[in-house]
């Protein structure tokens, strides 16, 4: 697919495609007519030169310097240079070094289309497929066709991924969501076979995960490849990067195949990257368990600095939080730096053939690679690209409005008390009017921290959002009155809910990818409200509501204001510690 997009490629007028950083000395910069939504890069395409068949081991795309546009570009000066020192295997597109290093995101070609075709090769294989759904955008995170997709007759495990940035709402608050998960995935014709093979996980803090790799050790074993699959920005990349640190991966692996790149734009995975699964032998599961049992036992001191950090960082991000550890670690020196593409080595002129000699991290001689034997008979997990959504509130925002919407750490509840005529802003992505009621109900936001809320009422709604969208009172979209013009007009829908009582929600009012507002009010009560936000973000009702009991997470009502204090739950280590070192770890969070 890529090759036909570079078959279409022609030369451009301008060869020379520019890149600076910000903050760059002016005096650096080349002056060159901007193009909108497109970052600049130094270096210059060349269309004579064949596209290589190395992928890219940051997204997959094949390699080439042919067309900036097209996944996989480098600059042909870094190109040729590393194509004829050979090391062309070990280095990643521009694309994936904007992301990684300087979480910027280039635009690029594909459809929606072509990554679903890329996604129905599994049709024809024998293969278990993990279904990764993004927890905080139930139930559109889920592929709906997934059978037609990957074909009906595979074996298919259901992983709800982000559990640890949705705080407990209540009591064994895991299985209701991981009952809904199941509903509405078998509302799409998605069943498993076992129930065991739901499961709750972080693919960031690494909770669940141990659980994940012993079931499927233990049920698919080593039957065939493993394919994950899921809607963009499910976790997908960040779940590979961490099963291949783990028990499933060969041990040598880890240290020879470089890590997916993850971003939380949609679509940074471009085509398929893989490890080889490790054979789960009678013995290796033997040590296995061996090394899970010990880990019950497990104290402060026995985890080494690195792993204790590691767990203390995760468990101030999130509620929840897991221990991964390694049973069979192989005896290889560390990882190879990789080669990355360098813009301030393109701007300034310097020699790339000299710097890719002297670099003595780059002698093939000393390369990390897996033997024929090591593969010959190897099973294998892919990581496909993320399928995009219909509807999704990304798709409207530049690449620092993302980092806001997209949560990244414990979603803290904020609870506000509305009475009739008030209105409640989420940035300037939507609006809810409370128009109709007989008293009061609450409305609790569960969506990143950094979208501000603004309560008002509704006779000056609308002059607020003409005066204050894009600015700081209602920040997300950024960048004031002329950002404003290229966002989607808001549009409203009307919805008449009834109270089931001051601690259970009625209702959650879900944005596609950014998260939802629950309602709750008095039961009986007949509320009538009015939404709005762009028709793109897809904005609907969700019924039953996934934590009806967030609205008791509140703190006490701040005086003359709407709103309540927050409180954000604790977080649970789950890492097998022993309850004394889990008391220290309390401990380290708090100072």
């Amino acid at each position: 697919m890529q090759m036909k997009h570079l078959k279409g490629s022609s030369k451009s007028e301008n060869s020379l495609i520019e890149f600076h950083d910000e903050g760059l000395p002016l005096d650096r910069r080349t002056k060159s007519k901007k193009v909108k939504k497109q970052q600049k890069i130094y270096g210059t395409p060349d269309v004579d030169v064949a596209v290589s068949d190395t992928c890219c081991s940051g997204c997959g795309a094949l390699m080439h310097c042919t067309d900036p546009e097209i996944p996989g570009f480098l600059p042909s000066e870094k190109f040729k240079a590393l194509v004829e020192e050979d090391q062309l295997k070990r280095a990643i597109c521009q694309r994936c070094f904007l992301i990684s290093h300087h979480q910027k995101a280039l635009n690029i070609t594909m459809s929606k289309e072509e990554y679903r075709a890329i996604v129905k090769r599994i049709k024809s294989e024998k293969a278990l497929v993990l279904l990764i759904v993004d927890l905080l955008d139930l139930p559109d995170s889920i592929i709906p066709d997934l059978p037609e997709l990957v074909g009906k007759n595979k074996h298919i495990v259901i992983l709800g991924n982000k559990i640890d940035l949705l705080p407990g709402d209540a009591e064994n608050y895991l299985q209701r969501v991981k009952r809904q998960l199941q509903a509405y995935c078998e509302s799409m014709g998605i069943s498993t076979i076992d129930k065991k093979d739901i499961h709750l996980i972080s693919a960031k803090t690494g909770y669940g995960i141990e659980n994940l790799i012993t079931r499927l050790q233990s049920t698919w074993k080593y039957k065939g490849d493993v394919y994950l699959v899921g809607t963009a920005n499910a976790g997908k990349s960040t779940l590979f990067n961490t099963l291949l640190e783990s028990d499933y991966c060969k041990s040598r692996a880890s240290d020879v195949i470089h890590k997916a790149t993850i971003s939380p734009w949609p679509g940074t995975t471009l085509n398929l990257l893989k490890f080889p699964i490790i054979n789960p032998t009678p013995y290796r599961m033997f040590r296995r368990a061996e090394r899970l049992k010990q880990a019950s036992h497990l104290t402060e001191d026995d985890l080494n600095p690195e792993e204790l950090k590691r767990i203390v960082q995760f468990s101030k991000r999130g509620y929840l939080v897991g221990h991964i550890g390694r049973t069979f670690l192989a005896n290889q020196p560390p990882k190879k730096t990789l080669v990355e593409f360098d813009p301030d080595s393109l701007s300034f002129g310097e020699d790339l053939e000299e710097d890719v000699k002297k670099d003595p991290s780059l002698d093939s001689s000393t390369d990390a690679e897996l033997s024929y034997n090591e593969i010959k008979d190897a099973h294998w997990f892919y990581d496909t690209p993320g399928i995009m959504k219909e509807h999704d509130v990304l798709s409207l925002l530049n690449e620092q409005e993302v980092k806001l919407v997209v949560p990244t750490q414990a979603i803290t509840p904020r609870t506000f008390v509305m009475k009739p005529g008030m209105v409640l802003f989420l940035g300037a992505l939507a609006r809810i009017d409370y128009l109709e009621g007989k008293s009061s109900c609450w409305l609790t936001v569960v969506v990143s921290n950094r979208i501000p809320v603004h309560i008002t009422s509704l006779d000056k709604a609308d002059a607020i959002y003409q005066k204050h969208a894009g600015n700081t009172l209602l920040a997300v979209p950024s960048g004031g009155e002329e950002r404003m013009k290229t966002f989607p007009p808001l549009v409203a829908q009307d919805f008449e809910l009834q109270g089931q009582g001051c601690n259970t929600a009625i209702t959650d009012i879900k944005i596609s990818s950014a998260g939802w507002v629950a309602v709750t009010a008095a039961e009986g009560d007949q509320l009538l409200l009015r939404t709005h936000a762009p028709e793109e973000a897809g904005l609907c009702l969700r019924t039953p509501p996934l934590l009806p009991h967030v609205v008791n997470l509140k703190g006490q009502r701040i005086n003359k204001t709407p709103a309540y204090k927050t409180r954000k739950p604790q977080a649970l280590v789950d890492t097998g510690l022993s309850v004394k070192a889990a008391e220290r770890l309390k401990v380290r969070r708090k100072n």
